[in-house]
Order: structure tokens, then sequence, then C-alpha cells
């Protein structure tokens, strides 16, 4: 769920790029906020100040420029940097700032509105929380220099104090966001173990018991040969009907750990649509009780859920999923249920074989008296899975006969799920 989640969030908040358009976004992200930048490059372009001015203007603005860019890149590249390079950084950073205020003039105290974000940016938030005051406090000693102290202290005291603590507040969301990360991604590993040791203990207590009698029924029946075969013939009856038993139950078992059930899978389908940003619609219908669904249909039903809706999440770059579930009459009046994913990204693969993913999703659907379907989805033009699953009992009403004798050529009116199935189909995602 990674991929798509990364693709639809290139400047990924805390994280580090993984592709050079990740990069390139991260970048772009810095580079937009020069656009703050225009009073003192137009004061620079204007003409009226003398050519030391203007040389140690636009000198001392690309060195701003550059270690900015490079200070605040770096974080978000997560490259190795020291701490008292960090600090020696953003000190020059603020020394430059009031420099180049001090010479030029008082729009120049716009870079101190970066420098604080620099501040917040690179150092602990500790070190932060008295560097950014500390830096507000400059410009309004600077500021104070310049007659109209009033316009130059709300213009540029309180957009470096406000932005310098907006960034510390988005650092802090960005800790929390990637904690909470590594502790979804623990727990999940703490699942898969604790399934693990479930299913060991299962097996366990299924085999354990089991295997010791058919040992010490082996190990009699060897002592009772070869004089007395009768009870050693009993023995060995016995280890054969507690090994049959024993292959039953671990056949049991495992049958009940491998099978999803589909309520189960459309809360997993929930929560993977969520987590990488594609608009879920779920037909009621799949919030109901089948009665006439088997549990082998089911647990097909829910294989298909699952891949479909990994395929989505992995593949497709879709924005919206559609789930849909109806009751279908085949032509040989078979009643089948089926389920729909829709989505609207790009669609079915050029290359027109299935994955194994696929493959193994027709072999399982197969083996249930199923089919899957696979194509264009309407209106959106991206990809459809259809997958079919027998009923063993009509849910809702069979088609409907009348007690007249019907003539020969007459077909049997199609019953009222067809009509709630199309109906759902036709629900804007």
């Amino acid at each position: 769920m990674n991929e798509p989640e990364t693709e639809r969030n290139p400047l990924l908040m805390g994280d580090r790029p993984r592709t050079r358009r990740q990069a390139l976004g991260k970048a772009m992200w810095i580079a937009i906020w020069f656009v703050y930048l225009i009073g003192p490059v137009g004061q620079l372009l204007d003409g009226e100040m003398s050519m030391a001015h203007e040389v140690l203007g636009w000198s001392g603005l690309i060195a701003f420029v550059g270690g900015y860019f490079a200070l605040l890149f770096r974080q978000m590249l997560h490259l190795p940097q020291g701490r008292t390079a960090v600090r020696s950084a953003v000190a020059v950073l603020g020394v430059l700032a009031a420099s180049l205020a001090l010479t030029i003039g008082p729009n120049w105290l716009v870079l101190f509105t970066f420098v604080s974000v620099a501040t917040a940016g690179v150092l602990p938030a500790a070190q932060a929380r008295w560097a950014i005051p500390a830096l507000t406090a400059v410009v309004v000693a600077i500021g104070l220099r310049s007659p109209n102290v009033g316009v130059y202290l709300f213009a540029y005291a309180m957009p470096c104090l406000g932005s310098g603590f907006t960034m510390v507040g988005m650092q802090h969301l960005i800790r929390t966001t990637n904690q909470l990360r590594e502790a979804r991604e623990e727990v999940a590993r703490l699942a898969a173990n604790e399934e693990r040791l479930r299913l060991a203990r299962d097996l366990h207590d299924l085999l354990g018991h089991s295997l010791s009698l058919i040992t010490l029924k082996s190990e009699l029946a060897g002592r009772m040969l070869p004089d007395r075969p009768e009870d050693a013939a009993r023995q060995v009856a016995d280890i054969e009907q507690v090994s049959r038993q024993a292959l039953v139950d671990v056949r049991e078992a495992v049958t009940g750990y491998r099978r999803p059930q589909l309520a189960v899978e459309l809360a997993g389908a929930r929560a993977a649509l969520r987590t990488a940003g594609v608009a879920l619609t779920v037909d009621p219908a799949l919030e109901r009780e089948h009665r006439g669904l088997a549990a082998d249909e089911e647990g097909a039903l829910a294989w298909a859920l699952r891949e479909a809706v990994t395929n989505v999440v992995r593949h497709s770059g879709a924005r919206r999923c559609e789930l849909l579930l109806s009751e279908e009459w085949e032509a040989d009046e078979r009643h089948y249920l089926r389920l729909s994913v829709l989505d609207d990204g790009s669609g079915p693969p050029r290359a027109q074989h299935d994955g194994n993913g696929l493959s193994g999703l027709r072999e399982r659907l197969a083996l249930a008296d199923g089919r899957l379907e696979t194509g264009s989805a309407p209106r959106t033009q991206g990809f459809a899975l259809h997958a079919y699953v027998p009923l063993l009992t009509p849910t809702s009403t069979a088609p409907s006969t009348t007690t007249s004798t019907p003539s020969a050529t007459s077909t049997p009116p199609p019953p009222e799920s067809q009509n709630v199935a199309i109906a759902g189909t036709n629900n804007s995602p």
C-alpha cells in the first residue's frame, strides 16, 4: 500500500524520497516560497542602489538562498548532518540576513522568516522554541531603526514568529506520524506472529495426543508380535482409526485457518483503500448475509475481494473504487452471486494475460464452480473484476411463474434481484 500512497503524495512529508520525481517535488516545495523574496529582488532591480550595494545584495542573496535550500533539502533527504554544522549553518544564515537588512534596508528583514523556518526545520524542538523568539527580537531591533517601524514589525516580525512555530508544529506532526506508522507496522508483525503461534498451538493440541497414542500402540503391537498376532492386529486397527481422525482434524484446522470470510475481507478492504487514499463506495448488499452462500463459495468471493483490492492499491493508480454485490440468473436458470470491483484507474493491461494473482483466483473460483471475468469498467474505463459463485438456494424471489401453461416461446421474466443489481451498478461512484 505504500507505493500508491507515495505516488499520490510526492512530497512525502517526513519520509525520504524514493524516486527522482519525489525528490523534485520536495525541491519545488522549498523553492516555491522564494516568491516572498520579491521585495529584495525588486529593490536590486530598480536601479536606485549604488554599485557596491547591488554587488553586496546580489552576492548575499545568492549565498543566502543557496545555503537555505541546501540546508532544508539535505534535511528532507535525511542525509547525515552534524549538529555543529547545522547550528553553524543556521547562525550563518541569521548573520547574513541581519547584515543585509542593516546595510541595504529594512525590506531585507523578510530573510528572517526563512531563517526562522530553517531553525524550526533542522534544530531540535527544545532549541527552536527559544531560537525563534530570539530571531523575532532581532527583527524588532532592526525594524526600530526605520521610520515606518509599525509597518515593518507587522510585515516581518509576526511572520517570522508565526512561520517558525508553525514549522515546529509540523515537525512534531511528522514525528508523531512516523511513530504511528512504525507502531502500525509493529502491530502487524505482532499479529502475524500471534497467528503463527495460534496455528502452532492448534496443531500441537490436535496432533500431540494422537501421535502419542499412535506411538504407544505401535510399541505395544511390536511387543505382541509374533506371539499374539490377533491382539497386535487390534492395536494396528486402533492406530489406523486414530491416524484417520488426526488427519481429519488437521484438515479442518488448516481449512478454517486459510478460508477467509467476506465480512472480514470487506473490513480489510476498507482499511487498505482508506490508507491508499482511494475513495470507496460499498453496495449495501455486501453488508447483508446470503443464506444460499456456502462456506467454500464465500471463501472464494472473499479471496476475489482481497485480490481485487490488492490490485487496485498496487497497480491501478485509481482515485475511486466501487464494490457491488448482486444476484444473477443465467440462461440455464442457474443462480449466481456476483461480486464486482470497479475502479477509475489505468484500466486493463495491454498484455491480455493474467498475472499470478488473477490466475490463482480463477482456479479458486473454478473449484467453487464459479468463474472470473475482467475488463474495462463502465463510465470510467478503469479496471473491472467480476467474480461469480453459485447460490445453493435463492436469497430473493425466484423467476416468477403463472398458473397458466406458458407457451413454448415464452421466457420467464427477470427476478427482482436483477433489478436491484442493475440499480446498484448504475450508482455513481
